[in-house]
């Protein structure tokens, strides 16, 4: 039976993630960072607790002794680095907290593999995000595609590529870098624009709020679902060879999209609820995102379940 160890899994990607091992025959084991309002850390994985209760560790990306505590533990064959602070808007505000959870925790990770688990497989939660605005000539972004990050987020993203690369390439480790354009579900966060716009146009819909404050309506990302993406995680660090893949659905759609989409839906028109808000504009925007996974499709089996759509519809 083959171990895996994931950071951060109780958050969106950790949880589907951990669902899907399981079902795969895997033990699971998870690090989970401590908070002061406890009920809350493990609601998105209620409903596999039972089964890995046992196997879950208090830790940080920050703390090196707890992280090499939960691998000693776990003896994981797989690792999962799905821990950081995920919000690209609020890394303006924490930069220095976001650079490092982002790139000193994955060093953190990287170098317990190193030095005491040279034979656990590392999968890197890379993101779109390091693209910035880069784009090649045919509207997409791709792996050969310069990086050119414009938020703090994507800057300690991109450190924790190349460390990984680095460490991939210096010491003959498998790790592979994913880079997951957005994807999103059910479980992300309230302050993540999918779901505050669909909870938004919830809640105008019956008369609990009137507006719905956004930022920046035109710039588009390439959308996909959490689940299907998680999936691709762990066929990754199946491949004979470790590498970089972008994941991607290879079609974008606007903010404005998204708006239009989810108010039609409850019969109503974004126009007359939806408001531009300074105060969600980014310092420095990203303007489009759309991955060309070519690469990731010529080494195995690329499917997605979930379309744009369905992934709002559920």
């Amino acid at each position: 039976m083959k171990k895996a160890l994931i950071t951060g899994i109780n958050g969106q990607d950790g949880s589907y993630l951990a669902e899907h091992l399981l079902a795969q025959g895997y033990e699971v084991h998870g690090i989970v960072k401590r908070n002061s309002v406890s009920a809350n850390q493990t609601a998105r994985i209620q409903n596999i607790f039972p089964k890995i209760r046992d196997n879950l560790y208090y830790g940080d990306l920050l703390d090196y002794s707890s992280l090499f505590r939960a691998f000693q533990k776990s003896k994981p064959d797989e690792v999962y680095n799905l821990a950081a602070q995920s919000h690209v808007r609020i890394s303006f505000d924490e930069p220095s907290y976001t650079l490092d959870t982002i790139a000193k925790g994955t060093l953190n990770i990287l170098e317990v593999v190193r030095s005491s688990f040279p034979q656990t497989k590392v999968y890197q939660a890379s993101s779109s995000e390091m693209f910035g605005n880069s784009i090649d000539s045919d509207g997409y972004q791709r792996e050969t595609t310069p990086m050119n990050p414009v938020s703090p987020y994507a800057c300690a993203k991109l450190c924790a590529y190349n460390l990984s690369r680095c460490y991939r390439e210096s010491y003959g480790l498998f790790i592979s870098n994913g880079i997951l354009f957005n994807h999103e579900s059910p479980r992300r966060g309230e302050n993540f624009v999918t779901n505050k716009v669909v909870i938004g146009a919830v809640r105008i819909k019956k008369g609990l709020q009137k507006y719905l404050e956004l930022g920046n309506l035109d710039a588009t990302r390439d959308w996909g679902h959490a689940k299907d993406y998680t999936r691709v995680m762990q066929e990754i660090l199946q491949m004979d060879k470790p590498g970089d893949f972008v994941c991607a659905t290879g079609k974008s759609h606007s903010i404005r999209d998204l708006c239009d989409y989810t108010f039609k839906k409850l019969g109503m028109n974004y126009k007359d609820y939806v408001v531009q808000n300074e105060r969600y504009m980014r310092p420095n925007e990203l303007h489009d995102l759309k991955g060309d996974t070519s690469h990731l499709a010529s080494v195995m089996n690329f499917n997605l379940e979930y379309t744009f759509e369905t992934m709002l519809d559920e």
